[in-house]
């Protein structure tokens, strides 16, 4: 079992940039696909991006394309998602999660994480 820890989190306005920092620990973050995905009060837990376990895959939501960078260091357990050009909307709760498995259609959907941090909020604002 891995347990994750975000955190970079926090309030910025609105065009700024924040890095999340995603902490693994139990495990080698390297065995896991990761993710980060995001909920807004009173909406459904939304993808944002994904990375396979070697890093040589990558996946975005199209509106986060070109404004987020997910990378991961294996040597530190860490997955990090560089936010640039925040806007208002992207104001949530972001989490991190692994997936023990890997599948190119399904790193979209929460449902097949197996793992999941405590979240850090975001607040962009205007």
């Amino acid at each position: 079992q891995v347990q994750l820890v975000e955190s970079g989190g926090g309030l910025v306005q609105a065009g700024g940039s924040l890095r999340l920092s995603c902490v693994g620990s139990g495990r080698t973050l390297s065995t896991y696909t990761m993710g980060w995905f995001r909920q807004a009060p009173g909406l459904e837990r939304e993808f944002v991006a994904a990375i396979s376990r070697s890093g040589n895959n990558i996946y975005y939501v199209d509106s986060m394309k070109g404004r987020f960078t997910i990378s991961r260091d294996n040597a530190k357990n860490t997955v990090y998602l560089q936010m640039n050009s925040l806007k208002p909307e992207d104001t949530a709760v972001y989490y991190c999660a692994a997936d023990k498995g890997y599948s190119s259609s399904s790193v979209y959907a929460s449902s097949k994480y197996d793992y999941w941090g405590q979240g850090t909020q975001v607040t962009v604002s205007s």
